[in-house]
C-alpha cells in the first residue's frame, strides 16, 4: 500500500473477536456461536481480500481491510481528502460494527452507505417499525415482550403472530415454532430468547405470502430504484429459521458444505411473476432513499400474497453482500462479481 492513491477502507468484525467478547461477557458457548453467526459475511469475504485488492487495484485505487478492533486508530491516521470508508458488519448489541461510520464522521472521511443513525435504527426492529409506519409504510404493527413480561401488547391478530429478537438479525432466535396462534403463547419464546440471548421479543401478527429480498448497490452514483434486485428466496418452508441460516453461511455454512448438507434457496425474479408486488417495492424503496436516507448498499425484506399485497418486514444498512443472492445480483444487474462490483462502486466515487 502506496498511500499515495484513493484508498478503500473495509472495516468489518470478525464472528471469532465477537465470540470470544460474548464468552467473556458470560455467554455459553451454544448461545455465543449462533450469536456471533451473525457475522459471517466477514468470514466469507476474507479469502476474497486479495482479489478485491487487484479489483481495486485495476481502477486505481489501493484496498485496507481493517478488522473492527482497529478501526479508531487506523481511520484517524487517515488522509480524508482520498479515503473512502465501506463498514462491511454492522451492530449496536452484540455486535459493534455502528461504531465505524461514526468513527468515519469523527474523523471526516467519506463513506459509503447510509449514515451512523440508520445503523443503529435498524438493529431494533421495534423502534424501526415505529419510523417506517410513520413514514406510511406497510410494515406489521407490533408489540414487544422482555422475557415473559409485556412491554408493549401486540395488536389483535385473527392469523397468529411471529416472534422473534428484537435486536438480532441472520435468523438467530428464530424456530421451527415461532409462528404461533395466540398472543399468550408469546411469552414462553419471550423467555427462551431472553435466557438464551438476553434480548427482548418483537411480536407481530403473522402475515402470509412468500419471502422476498430486495438488494441495492449503487455501482453508479445516480443510481435509484430502477436497479433493485427483487427476488422471491424460496426456501422450501414458510420461513427461514437460524438452523436454515446458519447452514449457509460463515463457518457453520462452510461445515455444511463439508458435510453434503449446503443448500441454496430457490431465487425467482418478483418481476416476472407478479409485476404489480415488484412495482410497489420499488416504490417504498424509493420512499425509504427519500425519507428515511437509505443510499449507496442496502436491503430490504418483504412478504408478498398472491394478490400482490406487499408487507416491509425490515430494512439492513449492512447486508450479506457475499451471500449467494447478493451474488447473483451483482452478476444479473451490474454484470460484474461481487467484488469487481464493490471496487467500481468505490472508484466512481473516490477514484
Amino acid at each position: 500500500m502506496t498511500g499515495k492513491s484513493p484508498t478503500l477502507i473495509l472495516v468489518h468484525e470478525p464472528e471469532r473477536a465477537c465470540f470470544d467478547r460474548l464468552l467473556a461477557d458470560g455467554f455459553p458457548a451454544q448461545a455465543a456461536t449462533e450469536i456471533s453467526s451473525y457475522l459471517a459475511q466477514s468470514t466469507d469475504l476474507a479469502p476474497e481480500f486479495e482479489a478485491l485488492a487487484d479489483a481495486c487495484a485495476a481502477r486505481g485505487l489501493d484496498f485496507r481491510a481493517v478488522e473492527l478492533d482497529d478501526a479508531a486508530e487506523v481511520l484517524a491516521a487517515c488522509d480524508r481528502r482520498d479515503s473512502l470508508v465501506w463498514t462491511l458488519t454492522d451492530g449496536i448489541a452484540y455486535f459493534r460494527g455502528g461504531a465505524a461510520p461514526a468513527l468515519a464522521r469523527l474523523n471526516g472521511l467519506r463513506t459509503i452507505g447510509a449514515d451512523d443513525s440508520l445503523f443503529a435504527l435498524c438493529q431494533d426492529k421495534f423502534r424501526a417499525g415505529a419510523v417506517l409506519a410513520a413514514l406510511g409504510l406497510p410494515v406489521p404493527a407490533a408489540g414487544v415482550a422482555r422475557g415473559d413480561k409485556w412491554l408493549v401488547e401486540p395488536p389483535a391478530s385473527s392469523s397468529g403472530y411471529f416472534v422473534k429478537p428484537n435486536r438480532l438479525g441472520a435468523k438467530i432466535g428464530i424456530w421451527e415454532d415461532s409462528r404461533i396462534g395466540k398472543a399468550g403463547d408469546a411469552l414462553a419464546l419471550g423467555r427462551r430468547v431472553f435466557d438464551a440471548y438476553r434480548d427482548d421479543v418483537i411480536v407481530q401478527p403473522y402475515v402470509a405470502g412468500r419471502n422476498v429480498r430486495a438488494s441495492f448497490l449503487a455501482v453508479d452514483p445516480d443510481a435509484g430504484p430502477e436497479v433493485l434486485g427483487i427476488v422471491f428466496v424460496d426456501s422450501g418452508g414458510d420461513f427461514q429459521t437460524m438452523a436454515d441460516s446458519m447452514a449457509l453461511y460463515g463457518d457453520t455454512g462452510t461445515a455444511a458444505k463439508a458435510d453434503g448438507s449446503y443448500s441454496e434457496p430457490e431465487l425467482v425474479h418478483v418481476g416476472s411473476v407478479q409485476p404489480v408486488a415488484a412495482a410497489t417495492i420499488r416504490r417504498i424503496a424509493a420512499r425509504l432513499m427519500a425519507g428515511l436516507g437509505l443510499r449507496d448498499v442496502f436491503s430490504l425484506d418483504f412478504r408478498v400474497e398472491a394478490d400482490d399485497t406487499v408487507h416491509l418486514i425490515e430494512f439492513e444498512v449492512c447486508p450479506g453482500l457475499p451471500c449467494f443472492d447478493f451474488r447473483a445480483y451483482c452478476r444479473a444487474e451490474w454484470h460484474l462479481s461481487l467484488v469487481e462490483a464493490m471496487a467500481e462502486t468505490a472508484a466512481r466515487r473516490i477514484g
